[in-house]
């Protein structure tokens, strides 16, 4: 990118140079011909780059120079202060002012940038002063709480802006200069004016901010586990799960009856159930019982160890037994006594 070179006349606080730095290329657009022809009272001869470079310096260099950059409505004091009233258009004329922002050209560049800069009048730049420092930071003050240094850092703010309003350059496409009237007086066009509005409200519109909160240090605490020696992964001595019970084979596990209490196959030798199967006919028709809850299906186990099972008599095998004759006694119901004993 080229760079921004501008004069002296350009920086903040300078006055108004006498004559405004122009500068040319080796041939000259058709257009700037025609607007220096259409603002010159006397026709001069515009044959040559130099002819026009003289031409546009002695115009734009002439008191009556001044550009009308943008106009801005802007209240008359602050807001408490601002009259009420029920018709809009009656409130708005006492309370509005209308702010013309002028500037005048301090370089013209048609060869690096092709750019024109506009730097404020004194008179815009003390009227924008005077409106930041009695209007919008007391508005600014009024709208924020207080805390200790808050005067310091609204005169801060205005100190701030007084600076940014003086350095304020606007610049433009050279095609800008199609505005210019008699006597080096123009506006600007193409909607430009509203960008140069937008600009100077944003220097306008600093928030008046409190200082940011004090960072308090943070006492961190020891750590709860003690730090482990160098080279020690503490994730690799994982803490032992609770053991599972071992699988129970479902065989082994012997249902809850009336009379007889359950047991496994190893805690005795006496072969319980066998002596029962031979003297007891059926199953208890009485007192119905279920099978107890047992997880050991979901576990894998090993193959069941084939052992020899009583058979079960059917139920058609003892088909010819039941009748209206048989009583408790055919089931042996009247010897559970003996069974108790023997349990």
């Amino acid at each position: 990118m080229p760079p921004q070179l501008l004069p002296a006349s350009a920086a903040a606080f300078a006055p108004r140079a006498s004559s405004v730095n122009v500068v040319l290329g080796s041939k000259v657009e058709p257009w700037l011909t025609q607007t220096l022809k259409r603002i010159n009272r006397i026709k001069r001869p515009l044959n040559s780059v130099p002819q026009h470079q003289r031409c546009l310096t002695e115009t734009l260099s002439s008191p009556n120079a001044i550009w009308t950059l943008t106009s801005m409505m802007l209240p008359k004091a602050p807001e408490p202060e601002l009259r009420k009233d029920p018709n809009p258009l009656i409130e708005a004329l006492f309370n509005y002012q209308l702010l013309h922002i002028e500037a005048y050209i301090v370089h013209v560049d048609m060869v690096l940038r092709n750019e024109v800069a506009f730097k404020l009048t004194p008179d815009s730049i003390e009227s924008l002063i005077e409106y930041h420092k009695d209007i919008y930071c007391v508005n600014a003050k009024a709208d924020s709480y207080d805390w200790p240094e808050k005067e310091q850092h609204a005169k801060k703010l205005h100190e701030d802006f007084v600076q940014a309003i003086n350095k304020f350059v606007y610049r433009a496409h050279v095609s800008a200069l199609e505005g210019l009237e008699e006597e080096g007086a123009g506006e600007l066009l193409c909607g430009k004016s509203e960008e140069v509005k937008n600009n100077i409200m944003g220097l306008l519109n600093k928030p008046l901010l409190p200082p940011p909160p004090k960072i308090v240090d943070v006492v961190r605490q020891p750590p709860l586990l003690p730090s482990s020696p160098a080279g020690a992964n503490i994730w690799s001595q994982s803490s032992p799960s609770p053991a599972l019970p071992a699988p129970v084979d479902s065989w082994r596990v012997l249902p809850s009856s009336p009379s007889v209490t359950s047991t496994s196959a190893d805690s005795t030798n006496t072969p319980i159930w066998t002596n029962m199967v031979h003297e007891v006919q059926l199953p208890s028709p009485t007192a119905p019982y279920s099978q107890p809850y047992s997880s050991a299906g979901m576990f894998y186990s090993a193959p069941m160890v084939s052992s020899p099972i009583p058979a079960l008599p059917l139920p058609s095998m003892l088909a010819p037994q039941c009748g209206v004759g048989v009583g408790y006694g055919g089931f042996g119901w009247d010897r559970y006594q003996e069974y108790t004993t023997t349990m």
